[in-house]
């Protein structure tokens, strides 16, 4: 396609088709086809456009497609959806040419009209469904969809089309995330605000129930436009606990497990009925100062806490060797990645130096917050707020650990509540721009923040918005090198891990893959 799309105008998609019936009852017996996934806790929400965090996007990577996806090991884009797409000359018009035939879990059919109010209900302010919620659509504000798209149009039934502002080097890899999956126009009508607890995709497996804090449950999708699930239902189960985790594995009242306690891994490596999968983990650990609060929007104070935490001895003990100390918010093996810049080193004589040099000689006390459950980059998060705080102790920073459940952790988080905090992060797509800009931009400090640093860099903006415009490659490696170095100066952050990532299995499931992005895909997963 070489010419810019006509102006176009937001159409509300007319007709609301009956749901159909598709509920399969959750057997109370474990069988070959049933596959019970044991991990750390609950879903937050099942609505893709409203979730931000790894355990909601678990389930929904599951019930919901979107135009493109990854390649099943790497970041590599590939269609879903769209069978194919074309690009305009000057990058600005995009046209994604649809599968036929496809159909919501509820019956009704995927079609250009449904992408467009999928996409359209985050973009289109005059959308009858858009901001169902207080602070709705985070990824679509901290990923720039914005600033980025112009409009888009069905242009028919098999043809989707989106215009943007100006060339952006993310757009394809940004659609194949989970915040731009196909959702079931009828249903979020039917639905409204409670789309969130009864989502409805195009995907291999359909959702049948949700018992907070005890259950999700989904079936499979028979459908499903392409190989149907080996799988007859896929359960989710929350055990907050990694030793119970552990146990239950064992003892096979689950089949799989993730966010692994590193103490059980050798134990699990020599279990012939178990199987272990690991691959480097595209995430980040990390400790985030809000620089809205005092000590911290002092860079000196900051920069000692640096120096105080003993990142080394996290990694020997606490992961038992499964990570490696992060001196950049980017993991080592993504392209851009600046080896170039020094790490702090562990130095609490240092440490205290810096914090008579910023008025703190005697130290000051502060509150460390830490999540309740594991996380991908963080297994044992009580254990390692405690290893923190005995480090900032050493230099004369007294810090209390509090905690949330999870839900409600993130929810004061990422509205300022916290003075430290605990967390992390793993890519959704496999650009550079998705950790630094989605993290650490100064747009990204609106709440609900994704910047818990409230980290606000005029100097870093330019950078990252520069190297979303071009799509030169080198130019972005350069930019985001000199990224990194603003960052390491202005030390938002202490960087703590980049954790490996790992699963665990029953030696009779077969099919699975890990993904960098962390994606939970069992389409192709079967229990013989």
């Amino acid at each position: 396609m070489r010419s810019p799309l006509p102006p176009l105008r937001w159409k509300t998609a007319l007709g609301v088709a009956t749901a159909a019936a598709m509920v399969m009852g959750c057997s109370g017996d474990q069988a070959d086809d049933i596959l019970v996934y044991g991990r750390g806790s609950d879903s937050i929400g099942l609505d893709p456009s409203l979730e931000t965090d790894g355990e909601s996007f678990k389930v929904c990577d599951n019930i919901y497609e979107t135009l493109v996806t990854y390649e099943e090991e790497s970041t590599v884009v590939r269609p879903l959806l769209a069978k194919s797409w074309d690009v305009s000359v000057d990058q600005l018009v995009w046209v994604f040419h649809l599968r036929t035939g496809v159909r919501f879990h509820d019956g009704t059919p995927f079609d250009a009209e449904a992408m467009l109010f999928s996409l359209g209900r985050q973009y289109f302010e005059d959308h009858p469904n858009h901001q169902v919620q207080s602070g709705a659509y985070t990824y679509w504000r901290d990923m720039g969809m914005d600033e980025t798209v112009a409009d888009m149009e069905a242009r028919d039934d098999s043809t989707f089309a989106i215009r943007l502002r100006r060339p952006n080097a993310t757009f394809l890899a940004t659609l194949g995330m989970n915040f731009c999956a196909a959702i079931s126009p009828a249903a979020v009508r039917k639905y409204g605000s409670d789309f969130f607890k009864n989502p409805v995709g195009t995907g291999p497996f359909r959702f049948v129930e949700w018992r907070k804090d005890e259950r999700i449950v989904l079936s499979r999708n028979d459908d499903y436009w392409g190989p149907p699930p080996q799988l007859k239902q896929l359960i989710f189960k929350p055990i907050s606990d990694a030793s119970v985790r552990f146990l239950e594995l064992l003892t096979g009242s689950i089949d799989a497990l993730d966010n692994i306690s590193p103490e059980f891994i050798d134990e699990i490596k020599a279990n012939p009925e178990l199987q272990l999968l690991t691959q480097p983990g595209m995430n980040v650990g990390y400790l985030a100062m809000n620089m809205d609060r005092p000590p911290f929007d002092n860079r000196l104070v900051r920069l000692a806490v640096n120096h105080a935490i003993d990142k080394q001895s996290l990694v020997d003990n606490l992961y038992t060797g499964m990570a490696v100390p992060a001196k950049n918010p980017l993991p080592p093996f993504m392209w851009s990645y600046n080896d170039d810049i020094e790490p702090y080193p562990f130095d609490p004589a240092r440490a205290r130096e810096l914090l008579v040099e910023a008025g703190y000689g005697d130290g000051f006390d502060t509150e460390l917050w830490a999540m309740p459950d594991p996380r991908p980059y963080m297994p044992q998060p009580g254990k390692i707020a405690q290893a923190i705080q005995a480090n900032l102790a050493g230099v004369g920073i007294h810090a209390d650990i509090v905690q949330w459940e999870w839900g409600t952790y993130l929810d004061k988080v990422q509205k300022g509540e916290h003075p430290m905090c605990l967390l992390g992060w793993t890519g959704d797509n496999g650009d550079p721009d998705n950790f630094l800009y989605v993290l650490l931009d100064k747009d990204a400090t609106e709440i609900p923040a994704q910047n818990v640093a409230f980290y606000r860099s005029d100097e870093l903006h330019e950078l990252l918005v520069d190297a979303r415009r071009t799509v030169d490659q080198a130019a972005r490696i350069d930019l985001y090198r000199s990224a990194q170095e603003v960052i390491h100066r202005d030390v938002p952050w202490v960087p703590l891990v980049h954790a490996t990532q790992t699963m665990a299995f029953h030696k009779k499931v077969r099919g699975f893959r890990l993904h960098p992005t962390g994606s939970k895909w069992f389409h192709s997963v079967s229990i013989p």
